[in-house]
């Protein structure tokens, strides 16, 4: 069975960083992709980065593009958020996935196992 546990979350001043960790088990974690999404109140999940298997390939949303790096550790099953520049906008639930393949999708159904999702606080 696969489980995906993140971590790193909190409360952060505008401006700062925090780097968020998502640990995996259950599946050969190099042959898949990850991303992270993450769920604002009352509002859809949407994409924020994605990475392949490799680790070669990465896709972001516009949003966070030059602010966030999406990175992975296969040794370790475990794939990372750094996330600089935090804007108020950016608060919400942020969850961990993985891909159906070694290459990843920036919408939901591209991903088979969630996280629990892990909170982010953005205060201005």
């Amino acid at each position: 069975q696969v489980r995906l546990v993140e971590s790193g979350g909190g409360l952060v001043q505008a401006g700062g960083s925090l780097r968020l960790s998502c640990a995996a088990s259950g599946r050969t974690f190099s042959s898949y992709a990850m991303g992270w999404f993450r769920q604002a109140p009352g509002k859809e999940r949407d994409f924020v980065a994605t990475i392949s298997g490799g680790g070669r390939v990465t896709y972001y949303a516009d949003s966070v593009k030059g602010r966030f790096t999406i990175s992975r550790d296969n040794a370790k099953n475990t794939v990372y958020l750094q996330m600089n520049s935090l804007k108020s906008e950016d608060t919400a639930v942020y969850y961990c996935a993985t891909g159906r393949g070694p290459y990843g999708s920036k919408s939901t159904p591209g991903y088979d196992y969630w996280g629990q999702g892990t909170q982010v606080t953005v205060s201005s």
